[in-house]
């Protein structure tokens, strides 16, 4: 009995050693997604400018579903490569203007510049709920079909758009032809 009270907490000590030593290992940048490879969820809401929009206002192409905030500092950080990306007509941007008020949305673009072909309004935060999203920014990588085929939790910017989306976007427009 004496030898069980010796080795319990040693026990105990080597099994929480081991659960820490590899933790060190988790990669804790990538949050996972349920919905890679799956459709994107359905919707009919109002967007930014008051329209009603839905899946079916979706481009019928390769876009970008970016989620976004007037009070997000990373987002106006990100606003220059969107910026870049509408005006080139490279790949259609997509708004989702995360649990925001529509007038300060729509003072934020008016003073930075408008990169979505629209931006679905999402106050409540539940279409964003509905997408998994933790946080503005973050940006969705969606094909033709409106299946999600990859997401990138924080700054969209140069880098990240080189090294992570155009290889993407490139692999998904081999699989198309």
């Amino acid at each position: 009995m004496n030898k069980l009270k010796f080795y319990l907490p040693v026990l105990g000590f080597v099994v929480v050693a081991i659960a820490l030593w590899r933790g060190l290992y988790l990669d804790t940048k990538t949050l996972p997604s349920m919905l890679i490879d799956k459709p994107m969820p359905s919707f009919e809401l109002t967007s930014v400018d008051g329209s009603v929009v839905s899946n079916s206002d979706l481009p019928g192409q390769i876009f970008l579903l970016n989620v976004w905030g007037s009070y997000c500092l990373p987002c106006l950080i990100e606003h220059p490569t969107l910026m870049r990306l509408s005006e080139e007509g490279e790949i259609p941007v997509v708004g989702v203007n995360y649990r925001d008020r529509q007038a300060l949305a729509v003072d934020w673009l008016a003073e930075n510049g408008n990169p979505f072909s629209f931006s679905i309004l999402d106050e409540s935060g539940r279409f964003g709920i509905d997408l998994g999203v933790y946080g503005a920014p973050e940006t969705y990588l969606v094909d033709a079909n409106g299946v999600i085929r990859f997401r990138h939790v924080s700054v969209l910017d140069e880098t990240v758009w080189q090294e992570q989306f155009l290889p993407a976007i490139a692999e998904l427009r081999e699989e198309g032809s």
